[in-house]
């Protein structure tokens, strides 16, 4: 097979990287489930030549290009899809564009093993499970995918409201958030003598209150909101005992999160005591705010220029949204590494279960990691 350059590669094959877009746009597989996914992006890596690292209890997958040296720079991308009412019908579907993200890195890949590079770098493209949970960079660096890793990048369409098309930004300054469940337990009553009973839906209504009420003095962007409120009475003239909640709580950095989690905290436990409610809860899903690394982000930023040009390089991608991408820098301070955001056209919004975008921003957005990578083994 004759050995191309890279981007060369890229732009040869753009009909088959969309059409694998739509092959994985398809399969689209909830969090921890992406066996079919798994296997597709496998089966591709293989037919290339690659050695893919499999693993038993989860379908995350590794690749590499070795190098010469035990210095590695690494690519990741997600796999999962969320699962969400599609025009009536309740199933997993690609709104967060995890399908493009693996559509990019894996032909980022292919480019780089057909142009017969022979790095001083090992090059490692990680594959992740459940990002969806806040749970698979976790399980990842647990299983040592950032083993001799100095570099790592990522990518993430982002919706017209934060880039337009044919622009990308070398980082992605996304906030912290997590969930928090609760069980309020209060005491059962007719409904016709309520002061006999402790109204759990009360006590909610209060918390909800008490919620409205946080005023952290901080210009960070923080937010905390009850998502779910439900009961396990299905009489109306009961005073139910038991309600289960839930809570979306954000904030652009990690120190307004401790800060904003500290407060929540207080507030559960001041409806607990003003109605006499028992409150239990517990934090789930809680993934850290972005670390800036000026080193990866340079590097991206010139790879950018190189692809789009100097014009459509934006100088950050500002999200109200969260990604467990930045356990793998909260977790290992030391590690350089970013997320580019990918203007692509995307409307309405991520999450939206019609979510669309520009499916040529596949192709420079393939370009652009490939070359991020080609900019960090040549500095680094």
């Amino acid at each position: 097979m004759k050995k191309l350059n890279p981007l060369d590669f890229i732009e040869q094959h753009k009909d088959d990287l969309l059409t694998t877009y739509q092959e994985l746009h398809c399969l689209a597989e909830p969090s921890w489930k992406e066996e079919k996914t798994s296997g597709y992006i496998a089966e591709k890596l293989q037919t290339a030549g690659f050695h893919v690292k499999k693993y038993s209890d989860h379908f995350g997958l590794m690749a590499e290009i070795p190098g010469t040296s035990d210095q590695v720079v690494a690519l990741r991308a997600d796999m999962d899809a969320l699962v969400q009412e599609v025009n009536g019908v309740v199933r997993p579907n690609h709104s967060c564009g995890h399908d493009a993200h693996s559509t990019m890195v894996l032909y980022s890949a292919l480019a780089l093993a057909a142009s017969g590079l022979k790095p001083k770098q090992t090059i490692r493209f990680i594959f992740q499970p459940a990002e969806e949970k806040g749970e698979g960079a976790l399980k990842m660096m647990a299983d040592g995918v950032l083993e001799k890793v100095s570099l790592l990048f990522g990518t993430h369409v982002r919706p017209v409201s934060e880039l337009p098309y044919l622009k990308a930004s070398p980082v992605i300054i996304h906030g912290s958030a997590g969930t928090i469940r609760g069980t309020i337990k209060g005491r059962q009553a007719h409904a016709a003598r309520p002061n006999e009973g402790i109204n759990v839906i009360e006590t909610a209504a209060l918390l909800v209150q008490k919620l409205k009420e946080i005023n952290l003095r901080t210009v960070v962007p923080y937010s905390v909101k009850m998502t779910q409120l439900t009961t396990e009475s299905d009489a109306t003239n009961v005073i139910p005992e038991t309600a289960h909640f839930a809570l979306d709580i954000r904030a652009q950095s990690n120190d307004v999160m401790a800060e904003l989690e500290q407060r929540t905290c207080q507030a559960m436990e001041l409806a607990a005591e003003h109605t006499g409610a028992v409150i239990t809860w517990a934090i789930e899903e809680l993934v850290p705010a972005a670390a800036i690394n000026e080193k990866a982000m340079k590097l991206a930023e010139k790879a950018i220029a190189e692809i789009l040009g100097k014009e459509r390089v934006a100088p950050v991608c500002i999200s109200q949204g969260a990604e467990d991408f930045h356990f793998y820098t909260a977790k290992n301070p030391g590690l350089a590494a970013t997320m580019i955001g990918l203007g692509c056209g995307l409307t309405p919004g991520l999450h939206h279960p019609e979510m669309r975008f520009n499916l040529d921003a596949l192709i420079y957005g393939t370009k652009i990691l490939t070359q991020t990578l080609l900019t960090a083994l040549q500095e680094t």
